[in-house]
């Protein structure tokens, strides 16, 4: 499994509408041989960021993507951070709302964050992806 395939997964799982469409494509993944793990998210662009970053790593640690090691920690802390910056200059100042979606297989873990962004009903859609081996 390449880099390319497990980022395909991350985007996929993130741009899931609902619990029971997160699922099916989880299991279709799975059969794939890549792990994954989505996290609604939503709240103020500024003061996210570390949460955004926290969600990440816990969710991964919670559902088997990653273990406990400082290296696998750290993979999804800087995919996600990576994420982050590229949707930083639409996100400023705004409220996001989406989701997270993280994938792994082998050495190879993608963060993919999918929000729209915006005040009221005046959104705009942004994706960001980070990518890193362990």
């Amino acid at each position: 499994m390449n880099s390319k395939e497990v980022s395909k997964a991350a985007i996929k799982i993130a741009m899931t509408n609902d619990r029971n469409e997160e699922k099916a494509v989880r299991e279709e993944i799975a059969a794939a041989g890549i792990q994954s793990v989505a996290i609604d998210f939503g709240g103020e662009f500024s003061t996210s960021v570390t949460k955004i970053l926290e969600r990440a790593v816990v969710a991964s640690k919670r559902e088997g993507v990653i273990g406990e090691t400082h290296a696998e920690e750290g993979a999804v802390a800087g995919a996600a951070h990576e994420a982050i910056t590229q949707i930083i200059s639409k996100s400023i100042g705004l409220n996001v709302g989406g989701k997270i979606g993280i994938s792994r297989c082998g050495s190879h873990i993608s963060v993919c964050v999918f929000f729209a962004v915006g005040l009221l009903n005046l959104n705009d859609i942004v994706i960001g992806l980070g990518h890193r081996a362990i």
